[in-house]
């Protein structure tokens, strides 16, 4: 078995035969000068500082580990709080245009027929007839103004405006024949929201950040 080596016992002064000194060890300094006493200060000091910082350093190493840890076990939870946001927002964004079209139709309620018309003017202008159906309340003055509108679409034919009970709010159809054109603002909203949701869920915890100049934003507001 080997272990350390061990130093040899020496002798801090040798004498020769005759006591005359040949070799001594110095001595320690027991006094020191003024100037001296601040050059041993001075480096104590700047020893103590060095040892100070570089166990502050390890420490800010340390301290910065933990936080990117703790960032990194974060991360998930945050996407999760920007995605029930984003639902939250799309929601409101939706309550807010059915809000807003609900009282657009109610202000202007034949708008859509009158609008439906001048958009199928290409496919009923050789019907002979045009048969509209319609929730009872919604045929009131309706007759003028879908013959007002076909006379400025060009349309000759005959306009037939029939109430059907039960087919929802403002919803109607414009049946000429050789097809036909449907609206339900209730069955469009739904669709609208159907489209959005399945939107979300495809975009699931992967959207951009939602901050400053990330580029992400809630949906825009489509109205039914």
């Amino acid at each position: 078995m080997t272990g350390p080596a061990h130093e040899k016992f020496l002798f801090g002064t040798v004498f020769d035969p005759t006591g005359a000194v040949l070799s001594a060890a110095p001595r320690p300094k027991r006094s020191f000068s003024a100037d001296e006493v601040e050059q041993i200060k001075g480096a104590a000091e700047a020893a103590g500082e060095a040892r100070a910082m570089a166990s502050i350093a390890n420490r800010q190493a340390e301290a910065l580990a933990d936080i990117g840890r703790a960032a990194q076990q974060a991360l998930p939870g945050l996407a999760a709080v920007a995605h029930e946001h984003r639902v939250g927002s799309a929601d409101l964004a939706l309550a807010c245009g059915r809000a807003i079209a609900a009282a657009a139709l109610d202000k202007f309620p034949q708008a859509p027929v009158r609008a439906a018309l001048e958009s199928l003017a290409r496919e009923v202008e050789a019907a002979p007839r045009l048969i509209v159906t319609a929730e009872p309340e919604l045929l009131e003055g309706l007759q003028a103004v879908l013959e007002e509108t076909a006379q400025a679409v060009g349309y000759p034919g005959a306009i037939q405006v029939r109430a059907t009970p039960g087919v929802g709010a403002h919803a109607f159809t414009l049946d000429f024949g050789d097809g036909s054109a449907s609206f339900d603002p209730a069955a469009a909203a739904e669709r609208v929201a159907q489209a959005l949701r399945a939107a979300l869920a495809a975009e699931g915890l992967h959207a951009e950040p939602l901050i400053p100049g990330g580029g992400a934003s809630a949906p825009d507001t489509q109205e039914p």
